[in-house]
């Protein structure tokens, strides 16, 4: 994908960098002009996908990147460097809990989504893809 139609950051794996994470990825797609429920959707799924990794692995740093595959689909994904890890966290989340909803929040919002081993820092990714309308 050519750079104008992808934006990627690295942070450190820092609860403080789930909101750096949301507002950088929340600014390239008002850029892009998507539509706002589009832009809240993948906010809200970022935001679970770094909090995994940072809550979830051992990585110091992880890798947020968000690109336009298509004029129709965004495609999120983000990147640990924990070389450990080969699985996603589950846990079932009780009615009163704050917590562990995120891989479910994802399934329900994104088109599609899915992890596998990063090419990018040998960890894992965890990627999401999101329709925009066109």
């Amino acid at each position: 994908m050519s750079p104008e139609r992808t934006h990627w950051i690295e942070l450190p794996a820092l609860r403080s960098s789930v909101q750096v994470a949301r507002r950088s990825v929340n600014a390239r797609m008002t850029a892009w002009g998507l539509p706002a429920e589009i832009c809240a959707d993948a906010v809200l799924l970022v935001s679970e996908l770094v909090t995994n990794a940072v809550c979830h692995t051992r990585s110091v740093q992880v890798l947020c990147g968000i690109g336009r595959v298509t004029d129709d689909c965004l495609r999120l994904e983000v990147h640990d460097h924990d070389i450990t890890v080969g699985r996603l966290p589950r846990c079932e989340a009780g009615p009163e809990d704050e917590s562990g909803r995120g891989l479910f929040l994802v399934q329900e919002i994104a088109r599609t989504w899915g992890f596998a081993r990063s090419r990018l820092t040998g960890g894992n990714a965890v990627w999401a893809t999101l329709t925009t309308g066109g």
